[in-house]
């Protein structure tokens, strides 16, 4: 994807994957903290540990034994979020929401209990995970500040800011599309939206293709856009750094409707993507 990058700007500051792992990962990030930001649970447990707003837990199920039981006890919510604690991509989340007549949907399709316990199954089997077992994360479903309507009305979008030594570099708002069943994630066919770091404005639109100035399932134009709370969220980003003892992250926040930005992961090996979505290569950030 990074060679499209040479067709529509100059390469100088661009970096690769190579580059990445020897300049910014390796040196940055030793390997036995990885897990403190591949696991969720464990990520999780941090940023409550420093304060840090987030998502609330309402279940961690470990063994498939304890599904029954433990979903059983969640009946109570109207809306939740299920996703494996050591994905990635998106891979395995489940946002669900219940119907007035008690049923479970995700994507606009019912889902049965007994589906739901199984696809809770998959996670804890390690289907979306690299590892040979997982844990199931259940927690709350965030609501959208209404700033993201005016761009796009469905699913939950976030910003991915990448940062070195506890500085913001780069930043990208990840939108979810009519083709990316809900989710932000760009190799799932959401769209990334640039951020000019200084003034907390939007810039372009990319698709993985094309750039334009409005989001692809309508004609709003988002150049210039003000994006409400930006410079907390920089705040936030850095105490989220300052918590983990990982040097070079990918942090993801959202910004709910009630509560205001709170942090959604932490990635330790951050993608490239965000260089051809904001036009800029990382190097020149530094």
């Amino acid at each position: 994807m990074l060679r499209n990058f040479f067709k529509v700007e100059n390469p100088k500051g661009v970096i690769g994957l190579n580059r990445r792992n020897i300049e910014f990962i390796y040196p940055n990030n030793q390997r036995k903290h990885y897990t403190l930001a591949d696991d969720k649970v464990k990520a999780k447990m941090i940023l409550h540990e420093f304060g840090i707003p987030c998502a609330r837990t309402y279940a961690v199920i470990e063994r498939i034994s304890q599904i029954k039981s433990s979903w059983s006890k969640l009946q109570s919510h109207t809306k939740l979020v299920i996703k494996p604690a050591k994905g990635s991509g998106g891979g395995g989340i489940k946002i669900l929401s219940k119907g007035r007549d008690g049923t479970w949907q995700s994507s606009g399709k019912t889902m049965t209990d007994a589906q739901i316990c199984q696809h809770i199954t998959s996670i804890i089997s390690g289907l979306f995970s690299m590892a040979s077992n997982d844990v199931c994360l259940i927690e709350e479903c965030i609501v959208p500040d209404p700033f993201f309507a005016e761009i796009y009305n469905e699913g939950v979008p976030d910003f991915r800011i990448i940062t070195l030594k506890e500085q913001p570099l780069m930043a990208m708002l990840r939108m979810p599309t009519s083709k990316s069943d809900g989710k932000a994630n760009l190799h799932q066919k959401g769209v990334g939206i640039g951020v000019d770091m200084k003034s907390g404005t939007l810039t372009q639109v990319y698709d993985g293709k094309h750039y334009s100035d409005h989001h692809p399932d309508n004609e709003n134009s988002v150049f210039g856009k003000k994006i409400p709370y930006w410079f907390t969220m920089l705040q936030l980003a850095k105490k989220t750094a300052q918590a983990f003892p990982l040097e070079y992250l990918g942090i993801d926040l959202v910004i709910d409707k009630i509560k205001g930005p709170q942090i959604m992961e932490v990635n330790v090996r951050p993608g490239l993507g965000i260089q051809l979505v904001n036009k800029c290569g990382l190097q020149r950030s530094l």
